[in-house]
C-alpha cells in the first residue's frame, strides 16, 4: 500500500534495511531534564571559566609610554635647576615593543615587556635605576594597543578588530561595539573561537540564557552569521514540508501546530517521532546502547505518545533543533482502509466491464429485432 513514511511498528522495532541504525528514546520527564543540559553548542559548557579575562599584557608592536619621577632635583633625570619645570619627572618618547619583546629605557637598558603587565614593567625599571636616581617612581602606560585585540566578523554593522577592554567585557558587549547584528535576532548565530576551540549558539541564547554570555579574552574571534532555523515535517500531519522557526527556539508542540497538527482520520497519536543526531555522551545518558555506533554522534529517534494526555506537556518542554525531522506515523487501520478501497476499485472495474458487455449484448439483440 502507498504510504507517506514507515509504519509505527517498523520504527519501534529499530530494524532498518539500508541503515544507519538508530536508538529509540521514549520521551519522559527524566529525558526532558537531561536534554535541557545539552543546548546547541552552549558557550557556557564549552568555555566554563567564569572569571573575568586576565589583565591586558604588552605584546610586540604595542606603543608604550614611560614616565619617570624623582623625589628631588639633581638626580639622574632631573637637573639641579629643575625649579622652572612643571614637576620632577621626565616623559620618554613613546616607543613600540620591539620584535624581541623589549623596551629601551635610558640607564636601565632593555626591559622585557612582552607578555607582562604595566606594573611588572614598572617594577623592573625602578629596580634598574633605583641605586642611581632619587627615590624613582615609574608609570608605564599602553598608548596604542596592537596585540590584545578581539575580532568581530560577519553579519554585524561594523566588522572590526576591537581593542580589549581593560575592565573586561562579554560577548554581547563586543557585538554591541561592532554595531550589533544586521539581521533578525532569531535568524542569527554566534560562534566564539578561542585557542583553537569553538562553540556556536543562537543569538537568542546569549540574551535569554545569561550563562552563555561569557567573558571574551584578548585574541578571541567572534563570528556572527545568519541562518534561519527550520524543521521538516512528514507523515500524517496537516501540512508537509520545511517550516522556519521564526523565533530563536521552538518546542515540539509549537512545531506540530505550525505543521497543521495531526490528521484525525489518519494519524497514530502514539506514533509521533523526532529524528536527529545527538552527541554520544548524551545518547548514553538517555539509555541508548552506543556500542553499535561509531563516531562522535549517534542517530536518535524520540517518540511521544499523544494518546497519553501528559504527552502534550512533554512536547511543550522538548525543544526542536535546526534541521530536525518531525514525523507522524499512520494508524494501523489506515492500511486496512487503503486495502479495502483497493478491493472496491477492482470490483468496481470488473463490474464496469460486465455492465459494458451486457450493454453491448443488449444493443446487438435490439439491432436484430
Amino acid at each position: 500500500m502507498p504510504s507517506s513514511g514507515p509504519q509505527d511498528v517498523s520504527i519501534r522495532s529499530g530494524q532498518t534495511e539500508s541503515g544507519p541504525d538508530y536508538g529509540l528514546v521514549k520521551l519522559s520527564p527524566a529525558a526532558v531534564d537531561i536534554l535541557k543540559e545539552y543546548g546547541p553548542g552552549a558557550l557556557a559548557g564549552s568555555f566554563p571559566d567564569k572569571r573575568p579575562p586576565p589583565t591586558i599584557k604588552f605584546g610586540i608592536g604595542d606603543v608604550v609610554s614611560v614616565t619617570i619621577f624623582e623625589a628631588a632635583a639633581g638626580g639622574l633625570f632631573i637637573p639641579s635647576e629643575a625649579g622652572v619645570r612643571p614637576g620632577n619627572f621626565v616623559a620618554l618618547p613613546n616607543q613600540n615593543v620591539d620584535y624581541a619583546g623589549f623596551l629601551t629605557v635610558p640607564y636601565a637598558g632593555a626591559i622585557k615587556a612582552q607578555g607582562r603587565t604595566p606594573r611588572e614593567v614598572q617594577q623592573d625599571i625602578v629596580r634598574a635605576i633605583g641605586n642611581r636616581a632619587i627615590e624613582p617612581q615609574v608609570i608605564v602606560a599602553l598608548i596604542t594597543q596592537n596585540t590584545s585585540l578581539i575580532s568581530v566578523l560577519g553579519e554585524v554593522n561594523t566588522p572590526s578588530r576591537l581593542q580589549a577592554n581593560a575592565a573586561g567585557e562579554r560577548v554581547l558587549d563586543a557585538i554591541t561595539r561592532a554595531g550589533g547584528p544586521r539581521g533578525q535576532g532569531y535568524e542569527t548565530w554566534v560562534t566564539l573561537e578561542r585557542a583553537g576551540k569553538r562553540a556556536t549558539v543562537p543569538f537568542g541564547a546569549l540574551v535569554y540564557q545569561p550563562a552563555n554570555n561569557v567573558w571574551v579574552h584578548p585574541g578571541d574571534t567572534i563570528y556572527v552569521y545568519r541562518e534561519p532555523q527550520v524543521f521538516l515535517a512528514f507523515g500524517a500531519q496537516g501540512q508537509q514540508g520545511q517550516f522556519p522557526f521564526e523565533m530563536w527556539k521552538i518546542s515540539m508542540a509549537q512545531a506540530m501546530a505550525k505543521a497543521g497538527g495531526l490528521l484525525d482520520a489518519q494519524a497514530e497519536p502514539a506514533g509521533v517521532y523526532v529524528y536527529r543526531r545527538e552527541p554520544r555522551e548524551l545518547a548514553e545518558r538517555l539509555g541508548v546502547d552506543c556500542t553499535r555506533f561509531e563516531g562522535p554522534t549517534v542517530p536518535v529517534v524520540y517518540n511521544v505518545d499523544f494518546r497519553d494526555p501528559a504527552g502534550y506537556f512533554l512536547a511543550t518542554k522538548f525543544d526542536m533543533r535546526d534541521k530536525d525531522v518531525l514525523f507522524a506515523a499512520n494508524a494501523a487501520t489506515v492500511d486496512s482502509a487503503k486495502f479495502m478501497q483497493y478491493i472496491r476499485v477492482i470490483i468496481a472495474t470488473a463490474n464496469d466491464a460486465t455492465v459494458a458487455a451486457n450493454n453491448v449484448q443488449i444493443l446487438r439483440i435490439n439491432s436484430r429485432l
